[in-house]
């Protein structure tokens, strides 16, 4: 008893004086996660290249059609082996990610690490519709979690540490370095937590360099050119924002819908085939829905016949259900982006046919952050991943409105977001949270404004077994709780508790701190 009580203290002490050796550790998790996702980015390049040239050499030696059908269902035995060996990296890795720091579920860092960047490199490569971006995530976190490990880090540490790996991730993937710290912040935590910020975005900037090192200094997309909107024509960015939303809510039906179908196939193989066969098709008939569709955006800012864009869109759209439903590993930002870009020209042209004149690129861009607000559900991150991607920031009040109202759209259709839908499904087919380790853990919470335990104290608020609040910040003091300690919203409280017992305190932490309060 002794003993335990002695190591809450030291967590305790630690916790309090850790910020600034957080952001060295920061540094050190940036350059190890931005050093794994370049690496998997200049693999998927190299990937997308030697595809490129066997398509040529198909379409003039019709006899090796069959060779390279045999070739991705080899491919596809070599990633359902991956995929029976570590399952964990199966689809984008985010909900992944998100369930261990809940504490939901636990990753063997290195196995993890190792198979991700080897399955998504030949599912990608192979020309499925999925992104980098969430196995660079994954990975990012798994690099910052194997930092943790190899430096004897608590559990608190270390879920510090794999959210910098997740945002250096994200930052090396699209050279975004702020988008990579929002997106920790808006998705993993939910919370804007002075500790993470700093270290993360120690994380973001290190791997950004890296990353602008290998690839240089342009955005990903290159629409500086792109003119801002004339205020009179913001009603055309209101019915765009209501058109993504509907968009995005069959986009997250279509998503569950294709895993429920996938999960009849008693195969694994079958499951893992059917896209590799599909892409080898396409790579003969239709490859421009190949890959991730980093080009198509660059083409769709360009005119386009609405016929070819509504083809394209469907084409893409069915496709990156079929890759991504098959549990494969790949992401889903950037075929959804990709959606977005399709949807935005294509009502750009759709104007320009009623005889209302419009800047093509401006609304490119605005369905791409549009189309990730609706479906992802983080519009703060995606207004700043588009800016920093186009390398284009004149459009923030246009990408603020077409997201809002793709997001509200999306909210009242009750579509839950795509992260929070795959970690749910994730967690039932888990069926089991991990042993315990008997390893305290300490956890941060805003005090949201309206939420149930402002203005209560902290005795009349039912907290979960096991959690003991153990600190109240309040306007940059630290509070020694009381039973009568009256919680204001600001506040940022930190519970202490078993790491078996974090998931628990997680959702009352999202029930009693960060939902609103019903009115009486």
């Amino acid at each position: 008893m002794q003993q335990d009580q002695t190591t809450t203290a030291k967590l305790i002490k630690r916790f309090r004086s850790f910020r600034y050796s957080l952001v060295l550790q920061g540094i050190a998790v940036g350059f190890a996660a931005g050093m794994v996702a370049v690496l998997f980015r200049v693999s998927l390049e190299q990937a997308d290249a030697f595809r490129q040239s066997i398509g040529i050499f198909l379409s003039a030696h019709p006899w090796a059609v069959s060779l390279w059908m045999l070739a991705l269902l080899g491919i596809a035995a070599l990633v359902t082996l991956l995929l029976r060996v570590e399952p964990f990296i199966s689809g984008s890795g985010i909900p992944q990610v998100e369930g261990e720091m809940q504490g939901g579920l636990s990753q063997t860092w290195w196995r993890v690490l190792l198979a991700k960047f080897i399955g998504g490199i030949l599912t990608i490569g192979a020309g499925l519709s999925l992104g980098r971006e969430g196995p660079s995530i994954q990975m990012g976190a798994m690099a910052g979690k194997g930092v943790s490990r190899l430096s004897h880090r608590d559990k608190t540490e270390e879920k510090m540490l794999m959210t910098c790996g997740a945002s250096a991730g994200l930052a090396a993937a699209f050279n975004a370095p702020f988008a990579g710290v929002l997106f920790s912040l808006e998705e993993l935590h939910k919370n804007f937590s002075t500790d993470v910020l700093l270290s993360a975005m120690s994380a973001s900037i290190t791997a950004d360099f890296i990353s602008r090192y290998v690839f240089g200094l342009k955005p990903v997309f290159d629409f500086s050119a792109a003119q801002m909107m004339p205020l009179q024509n913001y009603w055309m960015g209101l019915i765009l924002g209501i058109l993504l939303g509907l968009v995005g809510t069959l986009y997250n039906f279509c998503v569950a819908k294709s895993q429920d179908l996938y999960s009849k196939i008693g195969s694994q193989f079958i499951r893992t085939a059917i896209p590799f066969l599909l892409a080898g098709a396409c790579l003969l008939v239709y490859p421009l829905v190949l890959g991730g569709g980093h080009n198509l955006i660059e083409l769709v800012s360009q005119d386009m016949a609405i016929q070819s864009l509504l083809l394209l869109f469907c084409l893409k759209f069915l496709f990156s259900m079929i890759s991504f439903g098959s549990g494969v590993p790949g992401g889903i930002f950037l075929p959804l982006l990709v959606l977005g870009a399709i949807s935005g020209s294509t009502f750009s042209e759709v104007l320009g046919l009623c005889g209302i004149e419009n800047p093509l690129q401006n609304f490119v861009i605005l369905g791409m952050a549009g189309l990730f607000a609706a479906i992802v559900r983080a519009p703060i991150t995606g207004i700043i991943l588009i800016s920093e991607m186009t390398g284009n920031f004149s459009h923030l009040l246009t990408l603020s409105l077409v997201s809002l109202t793709a997001y509200a759209v999306a909210d009242l259709l009750h579509a839950k977001p795509v992260y929070d839908m795959l970690l749910e499904r994730l967690m039932k087919k888990q069926g089991a949270t991990p042993p315990p380790s008997g390893e305290k853990l300490l956890i941060e919470s805003p005090v949201c404004f309206g939420a149930p335990v402002c203005g209560k104290t902290i005795q009349e608020i039912p907290w979960p077994s096991g959690a003991l609040v153990v600190s109240v910040k309040r306007h940059d003091q630290e509070l020694v709780p009381h039973g009568d300690t009256i919680l204001e919203a600001g506040d940022i409280l930190v519970l202490l508790c078993n790491e078996s017992e974090s998931q628990p305190v997680h959702t009352a932490l999202e029930k009693q701190c960060k939902s609103m309060s019903a009115p009486q």
